[in-house]
Formats: C-alpha cells, sequence, structure tokens
C-alpha cells in the first residue's frame, strides 16, 4: 500500500477513485506523562514523552488509514495530510487525523 502526500504515484496512472478516506486516534495524556514533560519545559531541553505519544498516536492513525484504504480496495492512498489537535477541558488529549483519497493504480 502506498500512502503519499502527493496527487500522483510516480509511473502509476490512477484507475478508479475509492473515496476519501480517515484514520484517527485520540489519545490521553497521564498524570505520569505530564510530570515528565513538566520536568522538560523548566529544565530545558526536548520532551521525549510527548514525543514518543506523539509517534505512536500517528503511526497508529496511518495504520487506521492503510487498513480502511486496503478495506475499499484500493491499492493507494494520494494527498495525504495530517492533522494534529489537543482536546479536553485540561488540554490532556491529543487527536491524531490522517486523510487521503483512495485509489486503485495500475
Amino acid at each position: 500500500m502506498v500512502l503519499t502526500t502527493t496527487n500522483t504515484v510516480e509511473g502509476k496512472t490512477i484507475t478508479s477513485y475509492r473515496g476519501v478516506l480517515f484514520g484517527e486516534v485520540i489519545t490521553g495524556i497521564n498524570f505520569v506523562k505530564d510530570f515528565a514533560a513538566g520536568l522538560s519545559n523548566f529544565f530545558g531541553g526536548r520532551s521525549t514523552t510527548y514525543e514518543e505519544e506523539l509517534m505512536q498516536a500517528r503511526t497508529q492513525a496511518l495504520l487506521e488509514l492503510e487498513q480502511r484504504a486496503m478495506d475499499a480496495g484500493a491499492d493507494a492512498v494520494v494527498g495525504v495530510k495530517m492533522d494534529y489537535e489537543v482536546l479536553g477541558a485540561d488540554n490532556g488529549m491529543l487527536m491524531v487525523t490522517v486523510s487521503g483519497t483512495a485509489v486503485t493504480l495500475a
């Protein structure tokens, strides 16, 4: 399965469009991760706890998009875009959404 941010797949021809698909993940940031990130903020440096959470959420969202494309009979997803948001009363939830157009290729 090809997932690409471009609108074409080099060397291939799009033969049909299977629709716009999404992969969404909403994950909570817990107290321990907040505390560790707060230490990074206080002392400086990168917050690896949040970075790891973000990477996991992004990977899961891409896998969900890929699975939905396979279920739709697609060979690729073109025009992939990612969006990140924080949700909840205390901004304690991270949402990662990926979207793109499922296509078949020749």
